[in-house]
């Protein structure tokens, strides 16, 4: 005889659409901060540092300095813009079709800072001169140097892809699954001797 789970335990079976659900959202919300907060970074870099010198901040380790970049970092790729929108559809795509069987808010997270940064970037691609989809990325932050020389300047959408991917790095380490798992709890019920998982679902006194 089987028997509900009880309330409050926190434990869905695995058609319930409730966790996946919380878990989408969460990724949408993330999503749409990264991109909004994007956009409007982007949109004060060019109202404020447009032909002026580079802004040094903390006594010259980050400087605000606004440039337009056709290419990936350091340029990589600027004689091919338009590759570059085809590979963010392609990752955004890839994130939707995660979404399916997410049920893990991590993971969720990461996806979600992952797919604003991607939006965010795209947005450049498609409607920034030159032209669509070959529009250059607006880029403000520099590193140790005013001009990009020790390490790429970068924006907001750039930092949401970065953190994105380290998290699900960690993630993967970790052993969190994204449908809410983890393979280390995995390993160890398959590895537990038989007698000991029947006796596991069994009730006090005898009766399973």
């Amino acid at each position: 005889m089987t028997t509900a789970p009880t309330a409050g335990s926190g434990t869905t079976e695995p058609g319930d659409g409730t966790p996946r659900r919380k878990a989408v959202v969460v990724l949408a919300a993330i999503a749409l901060v990264a991109l909004l907060a994007d956009l409007l970074t982007k949109h004060l870099a060019l109202i404020t540092l447009d032909d002026r010198e580079p802004v040094r901040l903390l006594g010259g380790a980050v400087y605000l300095t606004l440039t337009r970049n056709s290419g990936a970092a350091w340029s990589i790729g600027a004689d091919h813009t338009w590759i570059f929108p085809l590979i963010t559809i392609g990752v955004v795509g890839w994130i939707v079709w995660m979404a399916v069987r997410l049920r893990s808010l991590p993971w969720a997270i990461s996806l979600g800072l992952v797919l604003g940064g991607a939006l965010g970037n795209l947005t450049d691609r498609i409607f920034r001169a030159p032209g669509y989809f070959v529009g250059h990325v607006v880029d403000m932050v520099s590193l140790f140097d005013p001009y990009g020389q020790v390490w790429p300047v970068f924006n907001l959408a750039d930092s949401a892809l970065v953190s994105g991917v380290i998290l699900a790095v960690l993630l993967e380490l970790t052993g969190r699954q994204r449908d809410g798992s983890r393979l280390g709890a995995e390993r160890a019920t398959d590895d537990a001797p038989a007698g000991d998982q029947d006796t596991a679902g069994a009730e006090p006194g005898g009766r399973a």
